[in-house]
């Protein structure tokens, strides 16, 4: 017997074990692999990773359980009273999370002379931070590994925007990821994409997001999974002493790193 004589229940039971983008590759084998992997029991395997996070009854309206995989990979869902949000990496199936910034902490976040907030249509969240003039830079977070991806190589955002900034040009900014308790690795990046110093051009510089925000890789971990770990996340410039201005702090976003 050929591999696709095989029953349509058991190719879609097959490729449950997949990944989605294996599934979509798949399709295309014949009709009876099309039929069983357009099925909503193969993409119902697929969107378990939120269930335990999200409850079904709150997953938006959608005619296929394949067009609910995509809503829930394009449309982030907010979740912990508007202080996270979460997602799926749509080649993988894995979970991504954004921390707010209201999820994290910013030191003088709540002095309203140094920080505003206020709420930006393009973000996800309802409110964002807005920096009015520090010269002691200092921003961090913490997540729990249980609520990520087991056996998934991680990637951490810095997502942000500036607006008529200044201050962030003249001096190096230090972003360090590591597990609490353990090493953190830390480097050096430029925030500002209008640097004018040649020194600091030669950083790790912020890209644009087709979202319209900037972001700016800060490190990547391995999740096993095999025992629960708090992640340590840094963004600091407390040297110079140069009063910085403009600077908008959507979140920290975590997603499955693509090898």
């Amino acid at each position: 017997m050929e591999f696709e004589d095989l029953a349509e229940a058991c190719i879609a039971e097959i490729l449950s074990h997949t990944s989605p983008m294996d599934a979509c590759k798949l399709s295309l084998v014949s009709r009876t692999f099309c039929s069983a992997a357009e099925s909503d029991f193969v993409w119902s395997a697929f969107l378990l990773n939120l269930t335990s996070i999200i409850p079904p009854s709150s997953f938006p309206s959608s005619s296929s359980k394949k067009g609910l995989y995509f809503n829930l990979c394009n449309h982030p869902t907010i979740i912990d009273q508007g202080k996270k949000s979460v997602q799926l990496d749509k080649r993988t199936g894995k979970k991504c999370y954004m921390l707010s910034a209201r999820n994290l902490d910013i030191i003088w976040g709540d002095a309203a002379q140094h920080w505003e907030w206020t709420s930006l249509p393009e973000s996800r969240f309802e409110v964002v931070a807005v920096l009015r003039a520090v010269c002691w830079f200092d921003i961090s977070g913490k997540i729990s590994t249980v609520g990520l991806s087991s056996e998934t190589h991680y990637a951490v955002f810095l997502v942000f925007k500036m607006m008529n900034a200044s201050g962030f040009h003249y001096h190096p900014t230090v972003i360090s990821v590591g597990v609490c308790g353990g090493s953190s690795n830390s480097k050096y990046v430029c925030l500002d994409l209008n640097v004018k110093d040649n020194c600091l051009r030669e950083l790790q510089c912020p890209r644009v997001r087709s979202d319209g925000w900037l972001e700016i890789e800060m490190g990547e971990f391995f999740n096993s999974g095999l025992k629960e770990e708090q992640l340590q996340i840094k963004v600091m410039e407390t040297t110079s002493h140069i009063q910085k201005c403009g600077f908008v702090l959507e979140g920290i976003e975590l997603r499955p790193k693509h090898v």
